[in-house]
């Protein structure tokens, strides 16, 4: 048997390299083509003598191009770059770009990634023929990698359903590593048999899976195909699929340069389906690469870590020590094949004897047994060994064993054992997700939610009701620095603290420290949600307990916790400490936090943008992280931007990750809430093309969430994230399950009509629309689905104009006035993710390269609009704009599309008119039962009731019947309105309820104001009825003390007669004036018509006094007595009232503009005083005399007095004790109508005893 060469590590080694198939030696036929040129050119012989001197490490990495990523890893950052290679198809012609090519496919997870140098093996240049092998470049590909990217690798190629690199050897050092950090990502579901009926599941990652590990491996040459046979043992005939790489694949026959030593890894996990599993119980198969007397720690490894392990052999030496070794802790198997010449029955029954193996631990397949029955017994051997469930170990264990024996451990690396002990402090902590979030972070919660509210409010006013809005406003804005407080009265957490610390460390520290925070809460969200779910399924089976039922469902929506959380808590100590003064130390310790998040978009991690459990954009915090992200990368600042969107659970996530080889959450215990954006940066070849420096991918949560769907704002919530996403993007991606794009279409029609209505968006490039069909896999559904596209496209347009006519822009005709779509090149159809059924099913081809086709259609475009890119600053202050526009918009988002928008419009505009003609009806009935209230026990009233309070229950008896009435009316008109086929009525249908219960709550508001009315009104009447009384009380006392003062003051002063001219004529003229003075006390005269006698003083006999010229004493029976009449009280309080106002004018300048504008008694004269009346002002002195009465009548309507006035006025009032009456002409007849009637009883009396 043929030996490897051995050598140490750097010394010059021949290509020789041993064919296991046919133990024959071959020349590699690289070197002999460059010794062919040496010997043809003497001159590059030194060269040649430097090249044998490298290794086979060395040569193949410098092959492959590789050499400088040994020492300096490939970042995943670098592999994500958008450059000239991702768009192209162009055979590989250069060994440099095989590697790049198997990374561009593994990305795009690609089960022919394997395969990528099969342009190469079909060349028919022997220079070039079969030079690499997958393994090696696999081999490769893992050395020269860090750890993120050897964690996605292993993760693209589990998907694949490939083996991952389980044991990584290196060739030069001879040591190999176990790779449990790159296994850490990978996380698989799978149905054991116990949990058939349940129809459960379990979702673990493999890491810490404890399954059985079944060993295969070699000793020495074999003829049969371990790897090959392996592929057959894992799958059923109907579905086989190579997930170890053989001779017999393309290129699987190359020579292995630097993978032999190399422990591949599966895992086989049921379904639960009998008919389909071919191992009822989980179980982990390696297959160690190369001959096990070349590697003895591989051999001795898996042997202490697997339940058993298989020797593939073709001939046995019975002094074969590595068999023999007793301190194996796994079964060993024998399997051999009688064809081969070299097995020997003797031998093999020595060893059997010295391992005590029975006939079932022998597998031998003989010259009549084919490959279906050979496996077929493999297989019923491997089942076997699955009954013993002792011999389990997670790899997680098997990390112990492997420090024992001197293997590393790609976890040992410092850099991700602090990670690691960081993230453990931090989440060691969590025992009730819901409790930890409500302590830990305080600043996201309620307070949060309500700063939202108000953030929203303040655009949108909704519940400003009567209030004044500015001062509605101030409000507001008062509530929100409150909640600002709030906030900063909470100090920060100690997580919190940890955690900032944690993400300030250096690069790749902190990278494995997000990585493992990640990591652990998804498994503590995951252990949470799956008892969760358990119970739910429990309580689900009593339909009593849904009370039980509600809380748990509420329990699943809050146990999510994710990275997120913590950069959200981060995001709002932030904002709070902005409403801290400048010179605050703790504001001053935190102005750091958005350079290290835009570190972080740097190297690859996304950003919350939108939060999906407040529905709101932490708008300060975005901003700052973009600007500090913009002075990082500036000037190289261009971004385009591509979003998916999508019904939740279609895959959107999964595309991008597809699309793009990005890392956003996929089934990791709870779906994406919110949205996330990430940056990928665009390599220096390509931005000449692309014509930006970086693409920005949007991640959103799916739309018409059922659990969203039960809230009022459902609509709202999935249309103001759809018109946000899609305002940001210059590419949208409608992802859509199946061929029906019904349940897009509505989101559509919103994102277009508030576009129309938001001012922002208005002039702004249009944004490019791509359907995406999941799930479609007919080759003719393109052709067959051109009707249902057209028919979409006219909906859409149907919509749009249903739109614009509504917001009176009817020059938006069509749905590409606003979006940029074609029905012919926008819509590609992908088939299904999974060939096959999972979990054992790889990726489809057909997947793979349809998303492959999709991202090369967005990058052409993404050319064509490239100039118009903007840069990170311009992005920053749209999404300022676009989201304040979103949050003023309060009506389309409430809608799920627009013909529901304008049908509900045409509703309440026929609402409002009933509405309208239902409050003037009332108005009308009100403002006549006010006037029967104010009449009730006036003598026009007609009312027989003599208790207000019974007229005010009449009223409200009336008041419910008309009522009643009307509101019948309206309910009728809204029936009639529904039963119309016209309008699209059908559409708001479901508002049809709401409008009946607004009809009944105005009906029950309107009750309350009309009741409200009519004892407001019943008071008003009580109120004056009460104040009559009181004025009519203090009237009499005023005027009998009045007249006591008048005649106690002036009788000493005056002479004892005083005569009065009546003008006798006039009197005889008039026997209603004589009728008058004789006392009756009657006045039926009408002023307008008789011209009221003027009375004049022709005579007073005071001392000192003289009488007009001519006058002469009239006789007895005209002569009046003073203490039997009251009319020399007239003369006297006019005197004292003019002198009274001239002293006061005269002391007081300020009133001198007042002279000669007052007049009393009414006479318009300047007779008793000199001084005339304003306009504005009349005294009424109340005058017991028939004659002064019709001076009353004749008086003006009185205006409100100046201030001077009023002043004047209340002095008049001190001096005289004169009332004066500054109302209108009716007010001023009633309150003179009592003074007058007394004045006639007083008249009379006088007359009588003259």
């Amino acid at each position: 048997m043929s030996q490897p060469l051995k050598t140490s590590v750097g010394v010059l080694e021949t290509y020789m390299v041993i064919n296991c198939r046919e133990e024959e030696t071959l020349q590699d036929t690289m070197d002999t083509n460059k010794a062919t040129e040496i010997s043809n050119n003497q001159g590059k012989l030194n060269l040649k003598e430097e090249y044998c001197q490298r290794t086979d490490l060395e040569s193949l990495l410098e092959k492959l191009g590789l050499e400088h990523n040994y020492k300096e890893k490939l970042s995943l950052k670098k592999i994500l770059e958008i450059n000239e290679k991702t768009v192209t198809d162009d055979p590989v012609k250069c060994k440099t770009n095989v590697p790049l090519y198997f990374l561009k496919k593994l990305m795009m997870v690609n089960v022919t990634a394997r395969n990528v140098n099969s342009t190469l093996c079909d060349s028919t240049d022997a220079n070039i023929a079969k030079v690499f092998n997958p393994l090696d470049i696999i081999t490769a590909l893992f050395l020269c990698s860090d750890g993120f990217v050897q964690q996605e690798l292993e993760l693209k190629m589990s998907m694949c359903q490939m083996s991952v690199p389980f044991l990584l050897p290196n060739c030069d050092t001879k040591q190999c590593t176990l790779m449990l950090w790159a296994m850490r990502e990978i996380v698989k579901k799978y149905r054991p048999p116990d949990l058939l009926e349940s129809k459960g599941f379990i979702e673990e990652r493999i890491a810490t899976s404890r399954f059985p590990l079944v060993s295969f491996v070699r000793l020495g040459e074999c003829s049969l195909s371990k790897s090959e046979i392996l592929n057959k043992l894992l799958t059923n005939s109907q579905q086989y699929h190579d997930t170890f790489v053989h001779r017999n694949m393309e290129c699987g026959d190359s020579p292995k340069l630097i993978s032999s030593g190399l422990t591949e890894i599966t895992w086989y996990l049921p379904c639960g389906n009998q008919n389909m599993d071919i191992f009822n119980e989980p179980v982990a198969i390696a297959n160690l690469r190369g001959d096990i007397a070349s590697f003895e720690t591989q051999f001795s490894f898996l042997c202490q870590t697997s339940a058993a392990v298989f020797v593939f052999f073709d001939h046995l030496n019975a002094e074969c020590k590595l068999l023999t070794n007793k301190k194996h802790m796994a079964q060993i198997f024998l399997v051999g094949n009688q064809q081969s010449q070299s097995l020997t029955p003797d031998a093999l029954k020595t060893i059997a004897d010295k391992m005590k193996l029975t006939k079932n631990n022998i597998v031998i397949k003989t010259r009549l047994t084919n490959d279906a029955d050979f496996v077929k017994r493999l297989r019923k051997t491997v089942n076997g060994v699955l009954t013993n469930r002792k011999s389990v170990m997670s790899v997680e264990e098997m990390a112990n064993i492997a420090r024992e024996f001197k293997i590393f451990v790609d976890e040992d690396s410092p850099e991700c054992k602090s990670g690691k002990t960081n993230a453990d402090a931090i989440t060691a902590e969590i025992k009730d997700t819901f409790k930890y979030k409500e302590k830990q972070f305080p600043l996201q919660g309620q307070i949060w939610k309500e700063l939202t509210f108000l953030e929203k409010e303040l655009f949108r006013l909704r519940k400003v009701g009567s209030k004044d809005i500015e001062q509605y406003k101030d409000e507001l804005k008062l509530k929100k620095e409150k909640q600002r407080e709030e906030q900063n009265r909470h100090a920060m957490s100690n997580v919190m603290t940890c955690f900032i610390n944690a993400i300030s460390s250096p690069e790749r520290e902190r990278g494995y420290f997000l990585k493992w925070m990640r990591m652990n809460l998804d498994n503590l969200s995951r252990v949470k949600l799956s008892d969760l779910r358990a119970l739910y399924k429990e309580k689900s089976k009593d339909s009593e307990n849904k009370k039980e039922i509600k809380e748990i469902d509420q329990q699943l929506s809050n146990s999510s916790l994710g990275v997120e959380h913590f950069f959200r808590e981060m995001g709002q100590i932030y904002e709070a400490s902005l409403y801290l003064p400048e010179t605050d130390p703790s504001r001053q310790q935190l102005q750091h936090l958005p350079k290290l998040c835009a570190q972080l978009l740097l190297d690859g991690f996304p950003l919350e943008l939108v939060d999906g459990d407040a529905s709101n954009i932490p708008l300060r915090w975005v901003t700052d992280v973009l600007s500090q992200l913009n002075d990082l990368v500036s000037p190289k600042n261009k971004i385009v931007v591509v979003t998916v969107l999508g019904v939740q659970s279609t895959g959107k996530s999964t595309l991008l990750n597809t699309m793009f080889g990005v890392q956003f959450a996929v089934s990791s215990g709870r779906c994406t809430r919110g949205a996330f954006m990430l940056f990928i940066k665009v390599n220096e070849d390509f931005k000449k093309v692309l014509k930006c420096d970086f693409m920005v991918i949007i991640d959103t949560e799916g739309l018409k969430s059922p659990e969203l769907a039960q809230l009022e704002n459902s609509y709202e919530h999935d249309n103001e994230l759809a018109t946000l996403v899609v305002g940001l993007s210059d590419i949208t991606i409608i992802n859509i399950a199946m061929e029906n794009s019904t349940e897009m279409k509505d989101i559509l029609q919103i994102v277009v009509h508030a576009f129309l209505r938001m001012k922002e968006v208005k002039g702004s490039r249009k944004p490019k629309c791509q359907f995406v069909h999941q799930n479609v896999s007919d080759v003719s559904a393109h052709e067959k689905n051109l009707r249902d596209r057209k028919l979409l496209l006219e909906q859409l347009n149907e919509m749009t104009q249903a739109a614009a006519k509504m917001e009176k822009k009817e020059e938006n005709k069509s749905f590409t006035d606003v979006m940029e779509y074609n029905p012919d090149t926008g819509n590609w159809y992908i088939p299904g993710l999974w060939n096959g059924n999972p979990p054992m099913a790889p990726v489809n081809v057909g997947y793979s390269e349809a998303v492959y086709e999709l991202k090369k259609n967005i990058i052409q475009q993404l050319e064509k609009c490239g100039s118009t890119s903007n840069n990170i600053l311009e992005f920053r202050e749209w999404i300022t704009s676009l989201w304040n526009a979103v949050k003023h918009e309060n009506f389309i988002f409430s809608f799920r599309n627009s013909l529901v928008a304008d049908a509900y419009m045409s509703l309440c505009t026929e609402y409002n008119k009933w509405e309208w003609e239902f409050k003037k009806e009332m108005y009308t009935w009100v403002s006549k039962a006010e006037t029967r209230i104010s009449n009730f026990g006036n003598i026009a009233s007609n009312s027989e009731m003599t208790d207000l309070k019974d007229l005010i229950t009449l009223l409200n008896s009336e008041a419910n019947t008309k009522l009643s009435t009307l509101e019948s009316k309206l309910l009728d008109n809204l029936k009639t309105y529904f039963d119309q086929p016209e309008g699209h009525v059908y559409l708001v249908e479901a508002y049809r309820e709401d409008f009946s219960n607004s009809i009944k709550s105005l009906r029950g508001q309107t009750e309350r104001s009309v009741s409200n009315q009519l004892t407001a009104a019943a008071e008003i009447k009580q109120g004056k009825q009460e104040l009559d009384k009181i004025k009519t009380n203090y009237t009499d006392k005023i005027e009998t003390a009045e007249e006591k003062l008048t005649m106690n003051t002036l009788l000493p002063c005056i002479d004892q007669t005083v005569w009065v001219d009546i003008e006798p004529a006039s009197e005889k003229a008039s026997p209603r004036n004589r009728h008058r003075s004789e006392g009756t006390g009657t006045d039926t005269e009408n002023p307008r018509t008789t011209p009221s006698p003027t009375p004049k003083w022709i005579q007073s006999r005071a001392p000192g006094i003289r009488g007009p010229r001519g006058a002469r004493p009239p006789d007895r029976s005209s002569k009046l007595e003073l203490h039997q009449c009251t009319k020399a009280v007239l003369k006297a309080r006019m005197t004292i009232t003019n002198r009274v106002l001239r002293n006061h004018i005269n002391n007081n300048p300020k009133h001198a503009h007042l002279t000669g504008k007052m007049v009393c008694a009414g006479t318009g004269s300047p007779a008793l005083g000199g001084l005339e009346a304003p306009l504005n002002v009349r005294l009424f002195h109340y005058i017991h005399n028939p004659t002064c009465k019709a001076l009353f009548r004749k008086g003006l309507p009185l205006a409100r007095p100046s201030v001077a006035n009023k002043q004047i006025i209340q002095l008049t009032e001190r001096s005289c004790k004169t009332d004066i009456c500054l109302q209108c002409p009716k007010r001023a007849e009633k309150l003179i109508r009592p003074i007058r009637i007394k004045a006639s009883k007083l008249e009379g009396h006088s007359v009588a005893r003259g």
